[in-house]
């Protein structure tokens, strides 16, 4: 069920569509950074949903970045309900809230604003000597992981290199506003006339991406990885259980795309992202989340994904 929070306070909504039926998604209001100063073990801490997409993000930058020691876990309940992300650790893989012992992730906002107004979203990255959010921008939160910590943890990996800078921006604007956002687009749009541009500009970005692959490619941006790759990932990993189906991006599946499919699952075969993925999280929060889309909020029990 979407909320929000109104000059700090919870109010619930029915629909995700503007009044053109197309889904407008909103700006993140945090965006902080971290100097290499105040790269402390310990000192933060990261709220996430593990099946979000865009949390998902943050999660596989921790392990690419070896921070799992450095910067502990939060995990919604995967079930957004009349109070949004909810923190309890009635469900498998999900947590309680270790700092505050807040039930909401809005009190986790309200917390760091009194009076804040807008959505409340995972990923968010928590200053606990400061008892603020520094950042609840996923696309930001992995460029801070990816090079603030570096002294701290010796890992000096870089997914977002100088030299291949203006082709990773080049990629993420596309894939950001036609598949990232796109699915979703699709999946909340009210009008028939909003969906179909949402879904053939997606389809139309997915056969672009596969052919980016046919050219010899292991990555996007040729023999190394990158941010781009992390941040199309996860959404290609929750395509075919979710978006196909549950947001009607029924045009093909990934696995009708030869190189989009092998890449996804060499991917998710890495030791740094398998663990990362969690399908029951993702299943359940989709379809039980959203009665707009799934009033009956019925989890299909398929597809079979033989690489899960």
């Amino acid at each position: 069920m979407p909320g929000l929070l109104v000059n700090g306070q919870w109010k619930t909504k029915n629909e995700f569509a503007n009044e053109d039926g197309e889904f407008k998604r909103d700006e993140s209001e945090f965006r902080n950074r971290i100097s290499k100063d105040d790269a402390q073990s310990g000192r933060y801490h990261l709220y996430v949903s593990l099946a979000c997409p865009w949390a998902h993000r943050a999660l596989i930058f921790r392990r690419l970045k070896d921070l799992q020691d450095h910067i502990e876990v939060s995990v919604v309940h995967p079930h957004m309900l009349d109070h949004g992300w909810e923190l309890n650790d009635d469900f498998d893989g999900a947590t309680s809230d270790p700092l505050y012992g807040f039930d909401y992730m809005h009190q986790i906002y309200t917390k760091a604003k009194s009076d804040y107004t807008g959505k409340v979203t995972v990923p968010v990255l928590w200053d606990k000597d400061k008892e603020t959010i520094v950042n609840n921008e996923s696309a930001e939160i992995i460029r801070i992981f990816n090079f603030a910590f570096n002294e701290l943890t010796g890992n000096n990996d870089d997914y977002y290199p100088d030299s291949l800078k203006d082709e990773i921006d080049s990629i993420n604007d596309r894939v950001y506003n036609t598949v990232n956002n796109g699915v979703y687009k699709a999946g909340f749009a009210t009008s028939q006339d909003a969906y179909n541009k949402a879904v053939h500009d997606l389809f139309d970005s997915l056969q672009w991406l596969e052919g980016i692959l046919n050219d010899g490619r292991d990555y996007l941006c040729g023999d190394r990885l990158t941010e781009a790759d992390i941040r199309l990932f996860t959404t290609l990993i929750r395509f075919d259980a979710v978006y196909h189906t549950h947001f009607k991006c029924n045009i093909d599946a990934i696995e009708d795309f030869k190189f989009l499919q092998d890449y996804m699952v060499r991917l998710y075969n890495m030791p740094e992202i398998k663990p990362t993925v969690n399908m029951t999280h993702i299943k359940h929060h989709y379809y039980k989340s959203h009665p707009m889309v799934n009033p009956s909020g019925i989890i299909p029990e398929g597809p079979e994904l033989m690489w899960l």
